[in-house]
């Protein structure tokens, strides 16, 4: 295993803003001269997709020597993202020309920002070419992007749990994370002492699980049953996570993160979405999760179908969303197959 950083330089965004001497944090398992695997992470996830054994990955049970995505066989490579705060250049970086952090004065990023500068990354390692790019929701807008900002760079895509756009449902929800964080009164216009003390960053939280969980896991984890303390299980719950993401995520990173999502559509500036479809020049694995409220599964079956080549495949999952982060013993072998060269002969 190796984690460490790499510098990119300067870098022109989308919107026309500069952001200088970016650094991209990374974590990277497998033999150096292995094909490659870029694995993207989602909007709360990190570099260690990994992990250590005493500090699991997010995708321990998925990556690894003999699992699905073999290290054995690959080089498994994953960023964390233009703007997180887990070593990458974002808003708790320290802006060169204040000598202050960035905070809320970061510039607006989008996807294809994100994408861009994970290519420079790699080639800062050392990489041009790339078996497969793989992630989910947020992670999935990325390998959708990278499909068609560098369509020969790889011969694999496996978008999971992602549709070609964001929906209106989709925003509406960041929209709802974005005013809970920016309306409380410790947000400071982005200048908080620190992200713990936001209530409105926990109430962000809960709402985006309101959209990962499905109704039916709910019911069946939770049954309406209360604590000692007179509190429903799943308020006792809701405020657990959300209080633990505040005190381990940097709140501006958040909201940059969301807005930076907003603006998922893979048809934008391309004539729309089945003009986009045909530009994939790889082969693109999707998979979707039953019970996603934002990311839905026939959504994606007609997306999919739009790609000159791919295939589709649906895991039925009590988790809805959340199911690419869990349950790898129902869904892990589609990877395995895919990875394969024998699945596309």
């Amino acid at each position: 295993m190796a984690t460490g950083s790499v510098t990119i330089g300067n870098f022109q965004l989308e919107s026309g803003d500069w952001l200088e001497n970016i650094e991209l944090s990374y974590e990277s398992w497998g033999p150096s001269d292995a094909p490659v695997v870029l694995v993207c992470h989602a909007l709360t996830g990190d570099q260690y997709a990994i992990g250590t054994e005493n500090t699991p990955g997010w995708w321990s049970g998925l990556i690894g020597p003999s699992k699905n995505i073999d290290t054995n066989i690959f080089r498994v490579i994953t960023f964390n993202v233009l703007g997180g705060c887990s070593g990458s250049t974002g808003p708790s970086t320290i802006n060169s020309y204040s000598g202050e952090q960035y905070r809320a004065t970061f510039p607006t990023i989008t996807i294809r920002d994100m994408v861009h500068v994970e290519k420079r990354g790699l080639l800062a390692l050392g990489i041009d070419q790339l078996h497969a790019v793989i992630g989910g929701s947020l992670g999935g807008m990325r390998v959708l992007e990278w499909g068609l900002l560098y369509p020969k760079d790889m011969e694999l895509l496996i978008p999971l749990a992602v549709t070609p756009y964001l929906s209106d449902t989709g925003i509406a929800f960041n929209y709802i994370g974005i005013h809970a964080i920016e309306s409380d009164a410790n947000f400071h216009n982005g200048n908080y002492r620190c992200s713990s003390d936001i209530k409105g960053f926990e109430t962000a939280r809960m709402a985006g699980l309101v959209t990962y969980r499905s109704e039916k896991l709910l019911r069946d984890r939770f049954s309406r049953r209360t604590t000692s303390r007179g509190l429903f299980e799943i308020e006792s719950y809701m405020k657990y996570q959300g209080t633990k993401l505040a005190q381990r995520f940097d709140a501006n990173s958040y909201l940059t993160l969301l807005r930076a999502m907003n603006t998922h559509d893979i048809g934008r500036d391309r004539g729309g979405v089945e003009m986009a479809a045909k530009q994939f020049e790889a082969k693109v694995i999707a998979v979707a999760f039953t019970h996603d409220l934002i990311y839905p599964p026939d959504d994606i079956k007609s997306f999919v179908q739009l790609i000159p080549t791919h295939q589709y495949h649906i895991v039925n999952t009590r988790f809805g969303h959340d199911g690419f982060l869990t349950e790898f013993e129902n869904w892990g072998s589609i990877l395995t197959g895919y990875l394969g060269v024998k699945a596309w002969q």
